[in-house]
């Protein structure tokens, strides 16, 4: 079975369609944006929060904390600063030794208040990660391993299912409600108010296998409180899976658990009973600094969820369970006496640290975490604090848009993830488990989701590329794409094929020689080097990625162009019945990729290659529209040459999926879209067409006339008949696709580009909307794909995916500021384009290089100005803006001097262009 551009193995529950690959025989081909996993939700939940939306820059460590409120689709608006990740005087830190409180100044915030027990909760580092609900328990949560997805990680292991919390018999989040959930940048908080006030902060310091939780207690009388902790532990790895072979539970082996040194630890060693199967020692810790004052062993201590509800395999399920049948972890509590002072405060640190090397490593992650805390979360807020500063934008048109600027930055952050010594296995979907081909000793990545998907994945990593360096987040784009490579040549001899899917432990799921493969994210690799290479200006890493690069592309002809007519054949983006056996996608991205490694190519001086790839892409670009355009459709085939009529040969295959942007979306090397002004301003006024766009942004596949049985549920937008029925889900990443072919096409107005901006945006910031708030799910609610919060843990689509970010800081930084780096070749170009009705954008610190640079537009009656400011960027400058539409120039100034200038006819408009001067350059333009 072959996957969506949400390709992730297609899973268990058959609702999860376009999926990935995995599938399992159940679902139906399916894989576009379409359905990872446990996507489908209620339609039209209204979340009904009374979640304030929280902005400021205080702490407990930093002062009085400022508060503002961003406006947004519901504005609800009370605020306070990050502070209070745990507003705290004494604290017990390492050592028992009195420490500051657990704070994260300078963070913005968004609290929720409703159906805390209804939400997922998530704090990542690079090196671990936790997930529970918002009120701090821990249902089973996932459907990869059923019920297994959620608790503690660091990859390649599951540490715990949980930690709980009980104060004199009473746990948190049961006997004890919580109050409040906050989401800061990199971390989360829970109120507990009650006679003894209590305050939970979690959060994950980077470069350590470990999360951290913070208790800090107020009470209002001096006493001495019991503290009861319970931990159960689930040492496993996130593969095998349920349903392949091996399953999860053959590869899952008991947990032991003993008390050493004041803590819990948890082990499980062993080989498991199938072949090429290998020794393993996981093992996890859980304690305090604090000396308990008792301990206990035993198999439950699941806190206020033991005994534990289990989850079935399969078939009829409650609709909240506590473990699953693949468990077979074991528990431990301890015990604390906790003497306070009328009105002090004090903060208590926990760590749930663990290694798939051992009790020793362990250990040492363990002691790490708890040396102090207080510092580890100082230098973690730093951190964020450092990333919220880089592309920071001003959008007084559109402030929900500029907040979900900054949360994407954040969600990008939050989606980093590393593993060590991958043992690189081609598991074919699931049927087979070889010996090992090889070790990539250190893989580092865009997680694409979690909790289901927090692998590397060639689809993900090179859409949200495009988010990433404009977030200027450079680094983990660089390795995201060393890991790919280094992973697909052990994997596939060096073929030039990209693996699609490739879990922490190595195993490859799908994307071998022997596999279908994605067509598209092999084409894709070029242009994501490229990308990266215009932004940064390093030769060193393009030269790193050329011959990877080239082989890339060279794969495609070899292998995927049996008929030499130049389209390529394999799987794509969107896999459904009836679809020919070359894809639209595929075509846009080979073409851009193709154009892409020619201007690679030609900067080597590898005349051979430019050359090839030059003539093969504009080739391809020549014959593009005639063969792909299908006038009666108002937009682009989907596929052609349908293997199952053998008269089709090359005939236009129309089913309205979400790949009908891409023309539109993709950017060839000179600046253009593929896709023809004409046919592109058809297309996208069709797309956004009720029978193509719901409230929160692009159907995977648009409603129409179709002679699939199940019929047209919605309205027609034209009238060809399609094999198939609409698929009225909404992926972040469709509708990001479709947010930046309008801003290709300088259509950035209230019904065009701000529809999806704002679609993605509000599933991410809106109260009525959101699940976790700040953290872009995979899937919006939507006719076809109820509200997660209306589905059981167990049955969701991802609570964070990091692709819908492409939908909002692309738009903005690359399209509204128009920051356009050719650094490759030593120039860059700042030419912005207001959004229709608004009057300023601005951006500061807009990495670029080894540099920056700052960027304003404005309106001001008849005077159009651009003020670019570079730092530290050593390149050509153009500046420029785009004229309003009908606009004509008066008159030109650069620096408040009479300026030759040129217009430029683009595909966003009309552009009036000038030669920056120096570090800083005022363009302003009189409008006739």
């Amino acid at each position: 079975m072959t996957p969506d551009p949400t390709n992730r193995s297609s899973t268990h529950p058959p609702q999860r369609g376009p999926v990935r690959r995995e599938a399992v025989g159940r679902l139906p081909v399916s894989r576009g944006p379409v359905s990872r996993g446990p996507v489908r939700r209620a339609v039209g939940v209204a979340l009904l929060a009374t979640a304030t939306v929280l902005a400021g820059s205080a702490s407990a460590l930093a002062g009085p904390s400022t508060t503002t409120s961003v406006a947004g689709p519901t504005n609800a608006g009370t605020a306070s600063g990050a502070a209070g990740a745990a507003n705290a005087g004494s604290a017990t830190g390492a050592g028992g030794a009195a420490s500051a409180a657990p704070a994260a100044g300078g963070s913005s915030e968004l609290s929720e208040t409703t159906r805390l027990a209804d939400r997922r909760s998530l704090v990542v580092g690079d090196r671990a990660y936790a997930m529970g609900d918002e009120t701090g328990l821990y249902p089973a949560a996932g459907w990869h391993v059923r019920g297994e997805m959620g608790g503690f990680w660091s990859q390649p292991i599951k540490l715990l299912d949980g930690i709980w919390f009980g104060l004199d018999g009473n746990w948190l989040g049961k006997q004890v409600p919580a109050a409040k959930y906050t989401s800061g940048h990199g971390y989360s908080r829970i109120d507990y108010p009650a006679a003894v006030d209590v305050r939970r902060t979690d959060f994950v310091p980077d470069g350590i296998r470990a999360t951290l939780v913070g208790l800090t207690f107020t009470s209002g009388t001096s006493r001495t409180v019991k503290l009861n902790v319970d931990a159960h532990s689930e040492l496993m790895q996130p593969y095998p899976w349920d349903w392949t072979s091996p399953s999860a539970a053959a590869a899952n082996l008991p947990d032991t658990g003993d008390f050493v040194d004041g803590a819990l630890r948890f082990r499980e060693q062993g080989t498991p009973a199938y072949p090429n199967a290998t020794r393993h020692d996981f093992a996890a810790f859980v304690g305090s600094s604090l000396r308990p004052a008792a301990h206990q062993l035993g198999p439950d201590h699941r806190g206020p969820q033991s005994p534990a509800v289990i989850c079935p395999k399969d078939g009829t399920t409650p609709a909240r369970c506590d473990d699953s049948l693949t468990g077979k972890g074991t528990g431990g509590g301890l015990t604390y006496d906790v003497p306070l002072k009328a009105g002090e405060q004090k903060t208590i640190w926990f760590a749930v640290a663990g290694s798939d090397q051992g009790s020793k490593a362990a250990e040492s992650e363990y002691r790490k975490a708890l040396s102090n805390p207080t510092m580890l979360l100082r230098a973690k807020s730093a951190a964020r604090q450092q990333i919220d500063a880089q592309s920071a934008v001003d959008l007084p048109g559109d402030r929900l848009l500029q907040q979900s600027v900054e949360w994407s930055k954040q969600n990008l952050a939050d989606s980093v993830q590393q593993a060590n010594n991958l043992q690189i296995r081609d598991v074919n979907e699931g049927k087979d488990y070889p010996a090992p081909l090889g070790t990539v000793p250190t893989a580092r990545w865009f997680g694409a989701g979690f909790p289901d998907y927090p692998w590397l994945f060639a689809t993900d990593g090179e859409y949200t590329a495009f988010a990433a360096v404009a977030a200027g987040q450079f680094d983990t784009v660089k390795e995201h794409l060393r890991a790919l490579r280094d992973v697909s040549d052990l994997l596939n001899n060096r073929s030039g094929k990209v693996a699609h899917e490739v879990t922490p432990t190595g195993d490859v799921y799908f994307g071998s020689n022997q596999s279908a493969g994605n067509t598209d994210e092999t084409v894709k690799f070029p242009s994501t080097v490229a990308l990266l290479w215009r932004w940064t200006g390093d030769n060193k890493f393009r030269d790193e990625m050329y011959n990877f690069s080239v082989r890339n592309l060279q794969y495609v002809y070899k292998t995927l162009d049996k008929d030499g007519d130049g389209w390529p054949e394999g799987l794509g983006n969107v896999e459904r019945s009836g679809m020919g056996v070359e894809k639209l996608d595929n075509t846009v991205y080979l073409i851009r990729g193709l154009s892409d490694l020619a201007d690679m190519a030609a900067a080597k001086h590898d005349t051979k290659t430019a050359q090839w790839a030059t003539a093969k892409a504009t080739d391809l670009e020549s014959r593009f529209e005639a063969q792909w355009w299908v006038p009666q459709a108002m937009g682009y085939a989907d596929s052609i040459d349908d293997p199952a009529d053998p008269a089709n040969d090359n005939t236009p295959i129309f089913q309205r999926h979400w790949i009908g942007v891409t023309p539109m979306e993709a950017v060839l090397g000179g600046g253009s879209p593929l896709a023809s002004d004409e046919h592109a301003q058809i297309a996208l006024d069709q797309r956004e067409k009720p029978c193509y766009t719901g409230e929160f942004g692009l159907f995977h596949t648009g409603t129409g006339p179709t002679s699939d049985p199940k019929g047209n549920p919605g309205p027609s937008c034209d009238a060809v008949v399609s094999q198939v029925p609409s698929e009225r889900s909404i992926f972040g990443l469709n509708t990001s696709i479709m947010a930046v072919a309008e801003g290709n096409f300088g259509r950035l107005g209230p019904k065009q580009q701000r529809v999806y901006t704002t679609g993605n945006a509000r599933i991410q910031l809106d109260p009525s909307v959101w699940e976790t708030p700040g953290a872009m799910p995979e899937i919006a609610p939507s006719p076809d794909s109820p509200a997660n919060i209306g589905r059981a843990f167990y049955d969701r689509s991802m609570a964070l995916q990091a692709w819908g970010t492409y939908g909002i800081l692309w738009p903005v930084i690359h399209q509204q500021l128009g920051v356009d780096p050719d650094l490759g070749h030593g120039r860059i170009a700042v030419v912005p384009q207001l959004p229709t009705g608004q009057h300023k954008v601005a951006g500061s610190n807009i990495r670029v290089g080894r540099g920056a640079v700052d960027v304003t537009a404005r309106l001001t009656g008849k005077a159009l100005s651009t003020e670019v400011t570079l730092k530290g960027v050593g390149a050509a400058l153009t500046v420029g803006a785009v004229l309003p539409s009908g606009a004509t120039v008066k008159s030109v100034t650069v620096n408040g001097h009479a300026a030759q200038y040129k217009l430029v006819k683009t595909s966003r408009g009309t552009q009036v262009q000038v030669a920056g001067t120096g570090s800083r350059t005022e363009l302003k333009v009189m409008l006739g």
